[in-house]
């Protein structure tokens, strides 16, 4: 149907044609305008709901397998690395990363929960060897303890047992009352 169109137009007075001309390329461009505002609106559409999904993202502690938590805190990092080293006591030391304590995640290190202190020698030592776990086992020492200890010196759990005991008795209804 364009070429018979194309074969009319030439049959036409130039500035008939002309008319043609331009009233085609008006259409057009209206075609086109709006094509990039519906192309622009989605872009849009899409763009606001992957920021709104981005914010509020997923829980996933609540799932049935939920993954593991990456906890940073550079100071935890930085007073794991002034003290002894684990192994051999020298210091300086670093802050080494127990990369068995979680499961592995593309890119990303263990919590900073799971540091011990560690000379740069037996630092490069645990990093060569293939089996970390292996590594730790030969050696004797429980890793796992010794970060939890470390940890636990930065962030101290809140005392339960005694906030539950002063809020129990201030509670008027369990307070023996005569009959």
């Amino acid at each position: 149907m364009g070429l018979q169109a194309l074969a009319a137009k030439n049959t036409l007075l130039p500035a008939d044609a002309e008319r043609v001309e331009s009233a085609f390329q008006v259409h057009l461009s209206k075609l086109a305008s709006e094509a990039t505002a519906d192309s622009s609106a989605k872009r849009s559409q899409v763009q606001h709901r992957d920021k709104r999904r981005r914010r509020t993202g997923v829980d996933k502690t609540v799932l049935s397998l939920p993954t593991p938590r990456r906890i940073r805190d550079r100071e935890h990092v930085k007073s794991v690395a002034k003290q002894p080293c684990l192994v051999c006591g020298r210091r300086p030391a670093d802050a080494h990363h127990l990369r068995f304590a979680q499961s592995p995640a593309l890119g990303r290190k263990v919590s900073d929960e799971f540091t011990v202190p560690l000379c740069r020698g037996h630092h490069r030592e645990a990093h060569r060897c293939g089996d970390e776990g292996g590594w730790w086992e030969k050696i004797g020492i429980d890793p796992t303890a010794a970060a939890r200890v470390l940890w636990l010196r930065t962030h101290p759990l809140p005392a339960i047992l005694g906030q539950r005991e002063s809020k129990l008795q201030n509670e008027p209804n369990l307070e023996s009352s005569p009959p």
